[in-house]
């Protein structure tokens, strides 16, 4: 019997103790990651059933583990991100809930097999709810909404009931613009990169990023985009945003997931937007007690979407190259073009040089259309 076959039926095995046994269930598309959903149905009732096979990523970064001994696990222990640690998605959820938002209910979990099986929040992703003519302010400004009152308390050292909230540190955030000269540079100029390149880059970024690591971090989702949130008009406040995909959450910056919202590698977000969403992050912010420099945050924002934007090119270039998904090539002009909008602030003066002058203009503007090629 084949791999899939056995967990198929491991699959079905799940959902009979779950009392789901009998459910019709059909898979969704795959996305970036080594998850795989599919919806179940039974009498009427529906739900999501998680498919994350325990050993199809990296191991996850153990507690009070060193840098260095993060580096020989992998790159998920790098960067921090949850591997095949279902456990982290089901504290996640319920950390958010618990503030008001609508994370998936958990109905019933496997963590040693990898299923869980969630509430159905139906298929108002906001990408497709902007598509189809929905009042693109009301929906962004719901979203900043959520994140503020999300960012009113400190990040936990713990989400209950036995989860760290890892900090989103200088490993993580050097590893993540990594990716830049491991996979983009190699696939955008036909070579490696250099050695000095190499520590050019992670030494300027260094630099810059250590006067955004927060005195005071807060709950980061991490991929808070139009994509990972879900429409909900008939609740109400800001249990009308639906957050999904948030199992990588670290503690860190408040202009992180700002940032993943408003410079969407999937979508067109208009400067307009960009603008008065953030304003209206700032107001909300004072609306709750709370003081933000305007011209400071500005300033994160600029340096954080950089970072992340930078992370993606990479990533986008990875997925292509090893996991042979050559659809995220699409994305990277925009990528770029957030990127090249970031760059101009004063504060990454030096990192703008290094780009321009080892990433020039017109690598970046080239499609890499070439390399889909047989």
């Amino acid at each position: 019997m084949s791999g899939a076959a056995d967990r198929a039926d491991e699959m079905r095995a799940f959902l009979e103790s779950a009392g789901w046994g009998k459910a019709a269930f059909s898979p969704l598309p795959g996305d970036a990651s080594t998850r795989r959903y599919a919806r179940v149905a039974v009498n009427g009732h529906r739900a999501m059933v998680m498919d994350q096979p325990p050993n199809a990523e990296e191991p996850f970064c153990p507690p009070d583990a060193t840098p260095d001994e993060r580096r020989l696990l992998g790159y998920n222990a790098i960067a921090r991100l949850a591997g095949a640690d279902c456990g982290r998605y089901i504290a996640a959820a319920n950390f958010l809930r618990a503030r008001g938002l609508s994370a998936p209910n958990v109905y019933a979990a496997d963590t040693a097999r990898g299923f869980v099986l969630v509430e159905d929040l139906g298929d108002g992703l906001f990408a497709e709810a902007l598509a189809q003519g929905n009042d693109e302010y009301a929906l962004y400004g719901a979203a900043v909404d959520a994140l503020v009152r999300l960012q009113t308390e400190p990040a936990p050292s713990l989400l209950p009931p036995d989860k760290p909230l890892y900090l989103y540190d200088e490993t993580a955030l050097i590893a993540e613009v990594d990716l830049m000269t491991d996979w983009f540079m190699p696939l955008a100029l036909g070579r490696a990169a250099h050695g000095d390149e190499v520590s050019e880059h992670r030494t300027l970024w260094r630099d810059t990023l250590r006067s955004t690591l927060p005195a005071s971090p807060v709950f980061v989702h991490r991929d808070y985009h139009a994509q990972n949130l879900i429409w909900l008009p008939e609740r109400e406040g800001i249990a009308r945003v639906g957050v999904i995909d948030f199992q990588d959450a670290v503690a860190g910056t408040r202009s992180y997931d700002l940032i993943s919202l408003l410079e969407d590698a999937r979508r067109d977000v208009s400067s307009e937007i960009g603008a008065a969403m953030t304003e209206r992050y700032l107001d909300a912010v004072r609306a709750y007690g709370s003081y933000v420099d305007p011209q400071a945050y500005r300033a994160e924002m600029a340096v954080m979407a950089a970072q992340r934007n930078a992370k993606i090119a990479g990533i986008f270039a990875r997925l292509y190259k090893r996991d042979g998904k050559p659809r995220y090539l699409g994305y990277l002009p925009r990528v770029w073009g957030y990127l090249g909008r970031d760059l101009a602030h004063p504060a990454l003066a030096e990192i703008k040089r290094w780009y321009d002058r080892v990433i020039p203009e017109h690598v970046r503007t080239t499609p890499l259309v070439k390399e889909l090629d047989p």
